[in-house]
This record gives structure tokens, C-alpha cells and sequence, in this order.
């Protein structure tokens, strides 16, 4: 096999994209019904039966008494911190998607920036205890790539120092701790419904919580704050799930058995694939517990390898293998936040090291044998040739 940027042919005809919408032949078919049901009531938004619904059947697959469904996991993460109105410091991992953050700085929060624990890419608790000042008013905490939090500790730290905490459990649907299943961990954990996740609303999200009181506050803040008819109470926004995306929710719930089942053995060829291919490291799913084995994580060490990360991803496009680098390059390095950093900031060691070496690859692959062959095949060569592989990017970069 010649790489594309050896000059063969690309190795993929169709992009081999990390973030391919997960949808069966039947969730089609059962959304279509679902959405005719949806007609014949002509009641499209506005809490409807079929937001209800799904609210009802995510709270129960993740053992919670609450969920509430929002029009995305961004609104929803600002929903809960409105709840409980916050000031001051947000504890917050860098080594995340910038939407994190991005809701603490919309509501005014100042983001702190934590390092990452190496063996699960979660924030770090012993940091956390340091990171703590008196502006702190909480802790937000994110499962990474399906691997959850070290929820006992964080818990601790919460109680002692009666912080907020809140959970990013965007990559974690269906993902546990241990035995114990996320949604019920801190104050409240909210989900992404994105096209792109395990469980998909087209576009959604939801929030966790055994709360009832918070669960009925929360729903007031995503419908302008109204808390009857014509009885607004509070300030809030429009941040309601319409009926077709709970009808997308609905009609995936039965796939996602047989989804897990086919990540799980996607995890597992890739594993068995990239053994031999030095360098290259596929990092391990469910370290906590369960996990929805979404996420394709391989760590890159470039002395071993030949290639840098970076040079890699540039050689494996031009083959249509669309790899991304997540979480680069830390939100403490994004211009928007690095140009905002008081003096000294805290150094975050794992999350520099860890943001350069690390990329996922697709998991969403018509032959999974084959495919996850192919693409190790593609990495073996590019190391083979990695004197040659690095001259034409540093060329194409120059």
C-alpha cells in the first residue's frame, strides 16, 4: 500500500470522518412513524408528548428520577449554572471541547484551568484541591472519551468545601463508574444529543439530576422563565427540544444495544490491527467502567513513531482518513483564553503533553475488519517511510 502523500491513490473513496451521525436502516423507519404522530397532533415544540417521552426513557436508562431535555448540551450546561447562580471561579479541565468553557465565560464565570489525570484524560482532583480559592463557587467536571470522572474524590472535595459540581458527560451517554451509572453523580450531569454523539436528537442535549426541585427549576429557565401560563418568574432563555428531534431520540433508544456491541468490536480490530505498528498506542475504553466505546483514541510518540502527530494527521486526510486531534490545543492555549490568564498561571503538564500527541479515529466504518486494517496498514507505512513522510509535510507547510 502506497500512501497518498507518497503518491498512491487514497486509500478511502468516501472520507473516513471521526464524526459520522450513527443512524440504522430501522431508527429511520421508526422516526418516520413517530414523526407522523407528531402531524396528526400538530404540536411540533412546546414540551409535546414525544419530549416527554424520551425525557422519561433517558432518566430511566441512567437510574435518575429527572431529565430534562434542552435544544443542546451548550444550552444546557449554561442552564444549570444560571440555576444555581454562580459567581466568582469555575474549576474547569483544559483538556476539553472549548463549549465547556465557553458556558462558564457566557455566564460571566471566570474559567480556572485543571490538568488531566494521564491513565483517563479526566480532570484532576489532587489539582483541584489546589486550584481552590475563595472565589470558587465550582467544580466542572468532564468524562472524556467515555470514561468517567473520579466521582468519589471530586464528591469529597465538593462536600468539605461546599462547591456546585457539575458534570460534561457529553461523551459518556450510557457510561458508568464502576457499576454506578453517570446522571446521578454531583448536582447535575448534562449530555450532548449531537449528531455526532453515541445517542443522537439531531441536535440536543439533556440535563441529570436527582433533583426534583432543580429538575422543575431548570425546566422554568429553558422556557423564558415562565412557571405557569402567564407567570414568569424568572429570567431564562428558549432552550426547548422540539417534538422531531425527541422523535430522532425515540426511534434510536433500540439501536443503541446492538451500536454498543458494534463500537466494542470496532475497538477491539483496531486494537488487534495496531498492535504491531510502533509508536502508535491505542489508549483503552471504559477505564472507569462501562463504556459506549464511541471514541477511538490512539496517543502518537513521535520518537518511537517517526512522525510527528501532527505530520500524521496531514498524511492520513490525503488518504480520506479525516483523523482529529482532540482536545488541541487546550482551551488555556486558545487565544481567547490565553490572552486572559492572571500572572503565573498554573502549569498543566499532562494536558500539554497529552493535547500534541493524541487523535481519534473513526469509528463509524462500513467493514470494520477490513477498514481498521486498512487504516493500521496506512500507519505502518508512513512509519516505514517517515524520513520521507515528514520532508513532504514540512514542504507543503513551507
Amino acid at each position: 500500500m502506497k500512501p497518498a502523500i507518497l503518491g498512491g491513490e487514497p486509500a478511502f473513496s468516501k472520507p473516513q470522518a471521526v464524526g459520522f451521525p450513527l443512524v440504522e436502516p430501522d431508527t429511520r423507519s421508526r422516526f418516520h412513524a413517530l414523526m407522523d404522530s407528531a402531524f396528526e397532533r400538530n404540536w411540533l415544540t412546546n414540551d409535546g408528548p414525544l419530549v416527554r417521552q424520551l425525557e422519561q426513557a433517558v432518566a430511566e436508562l441512567h437510574g435518575v428520577e429527572e431529565c430534562v431535555s434542552a435544544c443542546n448540551a451548550t444550552v444546557a450546561q449554561m442552564l444549570a449554572l444560571r440555576a444555581f447562580e454562580l459567581g466568582g471561579e469555575v474549576i474547569v479541565p483544559s483538556f476539553t471541547f472549548v463549549a465547556s468553557v465557553h458556558a462558564c465565560a457566557w455566564q460571566g464565570l471566570t474559567p480556572v484551568f485543571c490538568d488531566i489525570r494521564r491513565q483517563d484524560l479526566t480532570i484532576d482532583p489532587a489539582m483541584v484541591e489546589r486550584l481552590i480559592s475563595p472565589r470558587t463557587s465550582a467544580i466542572v467536571g468532564v468524562h472524556a472519551f467515555g470514561n468517567v470522572c473520579d466521582v468519589d474524590a471530586l464528591e469529597e472535595i465538593r462536600r468539605r468545601h461546599r462547591l456546585r459540581l457539575i458534570y460534561d458527560a457529553a461523551h459518556a451517554f450510557g457510561c458508568s463508574s464502576g457499576s454506578r451509572s453517570i446522571g446521578g453523580f454531583g448536582d447535575v450531569e448534562f449530555l450532548s444529543f449531537h449528531a455526532t454523539k453515541f445517542f443522537s436528537t439531531f441536535e440536543g442535549g439533556a440535563l441529570l439530576t436527582r433533583d426534583r426541585h432543580l429538575a422543575q427549576a431548570l425546566r422554568n429557565l429553558r422556557n423564558f422563565g415562565f412557571a405557569g401560563y402567564d407567570n414568569v418568574e424568572t429570567l431564562g432563555l428558549n432552550g426547548k427540544m422540539s417534538e422531531a428531534a425527541a422523535a430522532m431520540g425515540l426511534a434510536s433508544l433500540p439501536a443503541l444495544p446492538a451500536r454498543r456491541e458494534r463500537l466494542a468490536s470496532t475497538q477491539e480490530a483496531y486494537r488487534r490491527h495496531l498492535a504491531g505498528v510502533p509508536g502508535i498506542a491505542l489508549r483503552p475504553a471504559g477505564v472507569s467502567g462501562r463504556s459506549n466505546y464511541h471514541y477511538v483514541v490512539v496517543e502518537v510518540d513521535a520518537e518511537r513513531y517517526g512522525v510527528t502527530r501532527d505530520h500524521l494527521v496531514e498524511a492520513l486526510w490525503r488518504d480520506n482518513v479525516l483523523v482529529r486531534k482532540y482536545f488541541y490545543p487546550g482551551c488555556h492555549r486558545m487565544p481567547y483564553y490565553a490572552s486572559k490568564a492572571g500572572p503565573g498561571p498554573a502549569p498543566l503538564p499532562v494536558t500539554d503533553e497529552i493535547s500534541e500527541r493524541v487523535l481519534c479515529l473513526s469509528s463509524n466504518l462500513e467493514d470494520v475488519e477490513a477498514d481498521t486494517a486498512r487504516i493500521a496498514a496506512l500507519l505502518q507505512v508512513i512509519h516505514e517511510r517517515a524520513e520521507e513522510v515528514t520532508r513532504l509535510c514540512t514542504v507543503a507547510a513551507g
